[in-house]
C-alpha cells in the first residue's frame, strides 16, 4: 500500500512520514521507518524498517538503508550508498539533555553546536557502526562493521576498529586493493590494479586515484 502522496513509491501503512519530504520515483519506504519535515531522499532507494531519517538530511539516488539506521539532522548522504543495519550517525560533540542554564530539556533543533557530516559517493557504512560529527568520508570509502568513526575517511580508503583506523584502500567495486603498511613504503606514483574488475590505481600524497577503468590499459 502506497501513501497517496508519493504514487511512483511503495511505502508501508506504518511509516511515518512528514511534510515537505520528498521521495525520488522508485523509492521503497518499509515498516515504522520515520522520515522528517523536509527531508530529501532520491530515486530508487531502499529505507529499511525502523529506520530513522531526521528534518532536512539529504540522501542521493540509489541508496540502501537497512534496518534500524539513525540519520540525524546535518548529514548529506550522495549517491549509491549503503548505510548496513544499525549504523548511527552523530552531529554534537558535547551534548547535554538539559539547556544551558538548567532550566528545562535542551531543544532539538539544529544550533550553532550542531556539525555536518558528509558521505561521499558509493560509501559502504557496515552494520553497527557509528560516525562522529562533522566528518567527511571520501567516495567509495569503506567503513568496517563495528567502527567508531572519529576522524576524516579518505577515498577509497577502509577503516576499521574502535577509534577506527586507515588499514587500506579497496577498489570502487569493493574488494581490498593494498593495506595500508605497503602503501605506505611505495612511493607517490606506484600503481595498484584490482584483481575483480581489473580498475588500475596510482598513489598519490592524499591516498589513491583511478588512473584507467575496469578492462582499460
Amino acid at each position: 500500500m502506497n501513501d497517496s502522496r508519493y504514487p511512483l513509491n511503495r511505502v508501508h501503512p506504518t511509516a511515518l512520514i512528514e511534510e515537505g519530504v520528498e521521495l525520488g520515483e522508485g523509492t521503497a519506504v518499509w515498516d515504522n521507518v520515520h522520515i522528517r519535515r523536509n527531508a530529501k531522499i532520491g530515486r530508487s532507494c531502499i529505507v529499511g524498517e525502523k529506520t530513522y531519517i531526521a528534518y532536512d538530511v539529504s540522501i542521493g539516488n540509489y541508496c540502501k538503508l537497512n534496518a534500524n539506521v539513525y540519520v540525524c539532522a546535518g548529514v548529506t548522504i550522495g549517491d549509491y550508498v549503503m548505510l548496513s543495519a544499525h549504523v548511527v550517525f552523530t552531529n554534537d560533540r558535547f551534548p547535554r539533555a538539559f539547556d544551558k542554564v538548567l532550566d528545562g530539556l535542551a531543544s532539538s533543533e539544529p544550533n550553532e553546536e550542531t556539525l555536518s557530516t558528509v558521505i561521499g559517493k558509493g560509501v559502504t557504512v557496515g552494520a553497527g557502526a557509528v560516525i562522529g560529527p562533522g566528518l567527511n568520508i571520501g567516495e567509495f570509502a569503506m567503513v568496517g562493521m563495528g567502527s567508531v568513526v572519529t576522524h576524516n575517511v579518505p577515498s577509497n580508503g577502509l577503516v576499521i576498529g574502535n577509534p577506527a583506523r586507515l588499514v587500506g584502500y579497496v577498489c570502487t567495486c569493493g574488494p581490498v586493493l593494498i593495506h595500508f603498511i605497503q602503501w605506505e613504503k611505495d612511493v607517490p606514483g606506484a600503481t595498484y590494479t584490482c584483481k575483480t574488475c581489473q580498475r588500475k590505481y596510482q598513489k598519490v600524497n592524499e591516498g589513491i586515484r583511478e588512473i584507467a577503468g575496469p578492462g582499460q590499459k
